[in-house]
């Protein structure tokens, strides 16, 4: 019931993430186009096909993808195989790019165009063999605790270096691979493998460290696809030179036959094989660790197959080919500002419905302890696509150089990297290489050529690609806005607002002998809480005095009483460790919230060696009826997670009043006897 629940919430979010698509082609078709579009029942359909696809896609990622994502990084984290680890890395990376549908048909289009010069098997191993480098980069950076911006400026760099060599030709074709090269179930597995990682090594924040991988994935493949067509339109000579014209075609409806409906599964199911491969082997081959859950891990994976198919069969049955008829018809009407007007809508409408963006924002969210709201993040991300598609449509009609735009865009975002909050930056460079996939690129493929195609003077082999870079560019400049503007609102995280709250309800009742009056960081402000307490008591040498409190003080003790003492020993009592009749010693006494006590102790004795080598003796005991000492919020808010978490580790409690039961009745055997 629970998982139903979770999928009718999933699929009213999905219906709302629509919405804005829906918008947009109907003001366009009717207020601009003013014509009633052709299949607007197969249209309508497709459009709840998608939005049921998109809710069965999304449930099938959170109870499978990502938890055996992160199970597999949680247990190659802790075997410390960091060969095995970077092995993994790359093998996700080329196994999943090898197969994207997006690429082969991108690679085919780019062999017509080059005159024999670019082969396509050639070009989709370089890309996918820059993708599993991009992975294997990302992961050993997570391992090696790297900040990630010198990686991405060093890539920016090199780009930018290697454009001003690279033919016109294969510009514009290298920066729109950069953005389709992330299909929609390899961003929320790599995305699991980031964070994983970053979660279980230590020192590695899920938030800082996690994310990244994809922005890897989206920016290698420019600087190898370049240097690859560097080689090649120097090295290999045209074996055609033909005069290549590339029309617009509008694509008609699906029609839905069993036969499509079993090639389309097994087209998904082609795609999401070589991902379930290379989990298996580095899982039991590697690992040598069976799936916990597998039964359930695998519905998950049929669910995303299935989920993906309904997503896609859905654009299929109509939105595809209306969208495509619009982007034709507007880029054959004499209004320009109506191209940009519907370049910045629909960039804006297909990414808020994109499936890997809401798997990406969910999970910051989550990690983030709600501090990223993750609509907020997709209306940031979305945003920035559609300024990215509208400014791309600009420079084709403005016949301005692509790379100059580019390198602009690079420049602002490498400002933006030094003044933005470090946990939003591997966030923003990840969000430029999830845009680009399922619902977008057709619909931005098909405008970009038809704006090539249809104005004089630009050549759509050169001019017509690019758009797909400006749509993974952008997000990156808003979502550093995004983060920049949360810290300026001072928007907190759960745990924030958790911890300021927790204090509303509860007034100063100090008679209440069964609560803890407390003053809040110091201040007259007073309030009774039910909280427990306990007094560490150290005894030590005077010379050791100092060092006890500065160990204690670092585990998290924020006061101390200091008392005199004078011991002596006793020779009868051996286990005590003075050795002389009389001792000069320091007797520290430590009043502490319960959750504090473990760490006090533990420092001390640690510091001053007193289980070993070291003198001194250090014991704890509870506390009752605490009145007029001061604590901070946040060791509050602390001390109640704690007590919280110690209930949730309870027995149940039938089996306590089992034992109980069992221990009267041994007792009275034991007394009749």
């Amino acid at each position: 019931m629970m998982q139903f629940n979770f999928f009718l919430k999933l699929l009213k979010e999905s219906f709302r993430d629509l919405l804005p698509i829906i918008i947009v082609i109907l003001f366009f078709q009717l207020a601009i186009i003013q014509t009633v579009p052709d299949g607007w029942v197969n249209t309508a359909i497709g459009l709840g096909i998608v939005g049921v696809g998109l809710a069965i896609f999304l449930q099938g990622l959170e109870i499978g993808v990502f938890p055996i994502g992160e199970g597999l990084a949680r247990d190659f984290a802790k075997s410390g195989w960091i060969t095995w680890i970077l092995i993994f890395g790359f093998l996700i990376g080329f196994g999943t790019t090898i197969a994207e549908p997006a690429l082969a048909v991108i690679a085919d289009k780019a062999a017509s165009i080059s005159s024999g010069r670019i082969d396509a098997t050639i070009l989709r191993f370089v890309v996918a063999g820059s993708v599993g480098f991009a992975i294997l980069l990302g992961v050993f950076r997570i391992i090696k605790g790297h900040p990630i911006h010198y990686y991405i400026i060093t890539g920016y760099i090199i780009v930018v270096s290697i454009t001003f060599f690279a033919p016109p030709e294969i510009i514009g074709l290298s920066y729109d691979l950069g953005g389709v090269t992330t299909s929609t179930v390899t961003v929320p597995l790599v995305a699991a493998l980031g964070i994983g990682l970053a979660s279980n090594i230590k020192g590695r924040n899920p938030v800082i460290d996690g994310f990244g991988l994809i922005a890897f994935a989206s920016l290698t493949p420019m600087i190898f696809v370049q240097i690859y067509g560097i080689a090649v339109y120097n090295l290999v000579d045209a074996h055609t030179v033909a005069n290549i014209v590339i029309n617009p075609i509008v694509s008609s409806p699906t029609d839905i036959t069993l036969k499509s409906l079993i090639f389309g599964i097994l087209a998904v199911v082609k795609d999401v094989i070589p991902i379930l491969a290379i989990i298996l082997f580095f899982q039991y081959a590697v690992l040598k660790k069976p799936i916990h859950n597998i039964k359930t891990v695998f519905l998950g994976f049929t669910l995303v197959i299935l989920g993906l198919y309904a997503f896609i069969l859905g654009l299929e049955m109509g939105l595809f080919s209306l969208g495509e008829t619009m982007a034709y018809q507007l880029t054959k009407s004499n209004s320009v500002l109506m191209i940009y007007a519907f370049a910045f809508a629909i960039g804006f409408s297909t990414t808020m419905a994109e499936p890997a963006l809401m798997a990406i924002a969910k999970k910051a969210k989550d990690i983030s302890d709600g501090k990223i709201n993750d609509f907020a993040l997709r209306l940031f991300v979305a945003l920035g696509v559609a300024i990215g598609i509208a400014l791309g449509a600009f420079r084709i009609v403005d016949g301005g150089h692509i790379h100059y735009y580019i390198i602009v865009g690079y420049f602002v975002v490498i400002i933006l990297t030094f003044i933005a909050p470090k946990y939003i930056i591997p966030i923003a460079y990840d969000s430029g290489g999830v845009t680009t996939s399922t619902v977008t690129v057709p619909l931005v493929a098909a405008l970009g050529i038809g704006l090539a195609t249809n104005i004089e003077g630009r050549s759509p082999l050169i001019d017509g690609f690019g758009l797909i870079a400006f749509a993974s560019l952008f997000p990156m400049i808003t979502v550093m806005l995004y983060g920049i503007l949360t810290e300026k609102f001072g928007i907190k995280s759960d745990s924030q607002i958790e911890k300021e709250d927790l204090l509303h309800d509860n007034l100063a009742d100090a008679e209440n002998m069964d609560l803890a009056t407390i003053n809040i960081d110091g201040s007259t402000t007073r309030h009774s809480l039910s909280l427990e307490f306990s007094a560490v008591v150290v005894i030590v040498p005077i010379d050791k005095k100092l060092d006890a409190i500065q160990a204690a003080h670092k585990a998290g003790a924020s006061g101390v009483t200091v008392l005199s003492a004078d011991g002596i020993g006793l020779d009868e009592m051996a286990n005590f460790y003075r050795t002389s009749f009389e001792a000069n010693e320091a007797l520290l006494f430590f009043l502490l919230p319960k959750y504090l006590v473990n760490d006090v102790v533990k420092s001390v004795i640690h510091s001053l060696h007193i289980t070993t080598s070291g003198k001194g003796i250090a014991f704890a005991f509870p506390l009752s009826h605490m009145k007029g000492i001061s604590l901070s919020k946040e060791d509050i808010f602390k001390e109640q997670s704690y007590q919280v978490n110690l209930k949730k580790d309870e027995p149940i409690t039938c089996l306590d009043e089992e034992k109980e039961n069992s221990y009267e009745t041994n007792r009275k055997s034991n007394s009749n006897a």
